[in-house]
């Protein structure tokens, strides 16, 4: 057997046990007594093969591992689960002209985590009205990860963020590697900032930078639509969430590409941290001052933590200073 061959067997191996504690039915101990079978399996097979140098334990390898894709396979999104709270209800838009209506626009109001008061709304926007789409990060560790939203502004003073989110299942939480294995779906969410930006910065402790975005009207009012038909397309057909390739950011990567087919893959879009400096690269924001420095003045969440009752979030959090 050649390296190549035991590295590809090694590393195929190591991906079923993964797909298996992830997504075989049952429970904790169903879906680790499968893991540790497959494990078993693959390393007694490739010990085989290289004491005996026979071929049979490989051509039995690729029989299983067969079979492991065609189960991987029959496994299909769904919008029918018991889901959390925040990720309950699916929006919908319905476009007449100039006019967008989108149902199931979210609007908790969060004190914490697991205390808040439920809210949707059916809103309509006027796309004549809309004036500003901004960009906002949110990070919670690692400065090379964020989560990206865009906020569509109108000149009434109201605003409308769309971000893309695993929908997890109640009592679940997030797992980056679980992004792989088709642990969540993919959900497109509309909320008004006071929830989807506030809960954010103000109750789950993480770091919010918004920077406006230098698009021209009808680019923003593509992009806009674009999010309205993504969403139907998702409410229509579940999609699986993975962390690569269908992302807060990929998604709206590949919609900004139906805008501009010359927008190139780049690392940062994987990266999200560090996206500000693509959308500097691309002037999709102002390059006129320097990057740290934009940055320093992008920053909202002290300003997040000031808004009290009654305030007016989205005014205060782009108030100077």
């Amino acid at each position: 057997m050649t390296v190549l061959t035991g590295l590809l067997l090694l590393a195929s191996g190591a991906w079923g046990t993964l797909a298996l504690w992830y997504r075989l039915p049952g429970g904790g101990i169903v879906r680790g007594l499968g893991s540790a079978l497959w494990s078993v399996l693959v390393l007694g097979l490739f010990a085989l093969a290289v004491v005996r140098r026979s071929g049979w334990p490989l051509a039995a390898y690729v029989v299983g591992f067969a079979l492991l894709l065609a189960w991987w396979s029959s496994i299909r999104p769904s919008n029918d689960r018991v889901w959390a709270d925040d990720v309950a209800r699916l929006m919908r838009g319905e476009v007449h002209g100039n006019r967008v209506t989108l149902t199931n626009v979210r609007d908790f109001t969060w004190r914490r985590d697991d205390d808040y008061d439920v809210r949707w709304e059916t809103q309509t926007y006027d796309l004549d009205h809309l004036v500003s789409a901004d960009a906002i990060l949110s990070y919670w560790g690692s400065r090379a990860i964020a989560h990206a939203m865009i906020s569509f502004g109108f000149d009434d003073g109201r605003h409308v963020v769309f971000s893309v989110e695993i929908r997890k299942k109640r009592g679940e939480a997030f797992s980056s590697i679980g992004g792989f294995f088709k642990q969540f779906e993919t959900v497109l969410v509309a909320a008004e900032e006071n929830d989807i930006v506030r809960v954010r910065t103000n109750v789950r402790g993480e770091d919010d930078y918004l920077y406006p975005m230098t698009l021209e009207r009808p680019t923003m009012r593509k992009l806009f639509l674009a999010y309205v038909e993504a969403a139907n397309r998702l409410a229509e057909r579940p999609a699986f969430y993975n962390t690569v390739t269908s992302n807060c950011t990929t998604l709206v990567y590949r919609m900004a590409r139906q805008i501009n087919p010359g927008l190139p893959m780049d690392i940062r879009l994987l990266l999200t941290g560090h996206l500000q400096g693509y959308l500097r690269d691309h002037d999709a924001i102002d390059t006129r001052e320097p990057e740290a420095a934009q940055r320093a003045r992008a920053r909202i969440t002290d300003k997040a933590h000031r808004v009290g009752p009654g305030e007016d979030f989205s005014r205060a959090i782009r108030a100077p200073g």
